[in-house]
């Protein structure tokens, strides 16, 4: 397997359909229907499966190169694209599970995540049973003879508990269950769960994949039989990557190897500094040798992310202030790009009605800095600055 650096650029050179073009940059393939050129040809584009000129609902000439790229970067066999990442989870979701099913999930999860799961799927007859993912027997004694898939995030927003991934995949594939990891927060430059044994992975492809926090997408790494059976139901649901947005996220996946290592290196500078401020009551990052679950983190993951959680000593109101007075991070809910983005943790998870990261459990004085790619002593002072001023 070649370097990421090198994948992320020819992951998708000779992609069956688009070996006659000769531009250097892909072309966008702006259309919703694509002509057959006899009766045949019409018969081929319409029973094969992910036709990549058919129906842009279907499959499209720009979807085919990013599944290259991203089936290579998470070493699967192949992959799908969808229109957000929440697109790709559901999607994945109603193609394995009927009512009378059971998922294990964390307790933990991305807040939609974890309403997709205790809500939706629960009110179609699908059964949940939540645990603790730090707690890597817990999903053994969660396993149940109609238990069909496993659901992991690794790191988990907003608090970064990790999961032992090959532990639970092991014990998984033991008792015929499929396991689904969301790598959106560690991204495949850092950990790769399907090296680890998962067998389907997804992604926001709108955070670091994209990277620049101007595309709506998301992905799934499978084998080719997990994929034609999710790609069936993904047709139906209907969840459509825009060519436009496959062609940035192209874009952005050809230079994410080199944005993520500065973004990782920034992050573990920046949580190390954050951690000797006066002002600052904890820093949680799995790169620390402070955070709980630090071996584990250094033993499935090449780096350690770009999001890190800080509590400010003086509380609720001094967190918002040290926010408010930041001037680099804009205050977005997302994460991934090149520029930081920073924002009071409660402030976006209350009133969301959620099991896995209910608002009442989120500390008042949480803060998380999703770090971009600007320079370390300038995000340092920057931070330093809001931190003083809040007092």
């Amino acid at each position: 397997m070649r370097h990421i650096e090198t994948a992320s650029i020819l992951g998708d050179r000779g992609v069956s359909g688009n070996e006659h073009e000769r531009g250097v940059a892909p072309a966008i393939h702006y259309s919703a229907v694509f002509a057959a050129s006899d009766e045949r040809d019409f018969a081929e584009m319409s029973t094969v499966p992910q036709h990549a000129r058919n129906y842009t609902r279907y499959g499209n000439p720009v979807h085919e190169r990013v599944k290259a790229v991203m089936a290579t970067l998470e070493g699967t066999e192949t992959a799908l694209v969808t229109g957000s990442g929440m697109g790709a989870l559901t999607t994945t979701l109603l193609a394995l599970l009927s009512a009378g099913d059971h998922v294990i999930a964390q307790r933990r999860h991305y807040m939609s995540t974890a309403n997709l799961l205790d809500d939706m799927l629960t009110r179609f007859g699908v059964e949940l049973s939540l645990v603790d993912q730090t707690d890597t027997q817990a999903f053994a004694r969660a396993i149940r003879k109609n238990t069909k898939v496993i659901v992991l995030e690794s790191p988990a927003n907003p608090l970064l508990e990790l999961t032992d991934i090959a532990s639970v995949a092991q014990t998984a594939k033991a008792h015929g269950i499929l396991t689904l990891a969301d790598n959106t927060f560690a991204s495949p430059a850092n950990q790769q769960p399907h090296a680890l044994g998962v067998d389907i992975v997804v992604h926001s492809a709108t955070k670091y994949l994209g990277g620049h926090h101007d595309l709506t997408g998301g992905v799934i790494c499978t084998s080719h039989a997990l994929a034609e059976r999710i790609w069936h139901t993904h047709v139906t649901v209907g969840s459509v990557l825009s060519p436009m947005d496959a062609w940035l996220l192209l874009r952005g996946v050809r230079t994410f190897p080199l944005r993520m290592a500065q973004v990782n290196q920034n992050a573990l500078s920046l949580a190390r500094r954050l951690s000797e401020h006066p002002r600052v009551g904890g820093v949680v990052y799995p790169g620390l040798d402070c955070h709980p679950q630090f071996d584990l983190a250094c033993r499935q993951m090449r780096g350690f992310g770009g999001v890190l959680t800080f509590r400010v000593k003086a509380g609720d109101g001094a967190a918002r202030r040290v926010v408010a007075n930041l001037r680099i991070p804009q205050m977005a809910g997302s994460l991934g790009g090149v520029n930081s983005l920073a924002i009071h943790v409660a402030t976006m998870w209350g009133g969301t009605r959620t099991q896995c990261a209910d608002g009442n459990d989120i500390p008042g004085d949480l803060i998380r800095y999703a770090v971009g790619i600007e320079h370390i002593d300038d995000l340092t002072e920057d931070l330093f600055q809001a931190l003083d001023r809040s007092a």
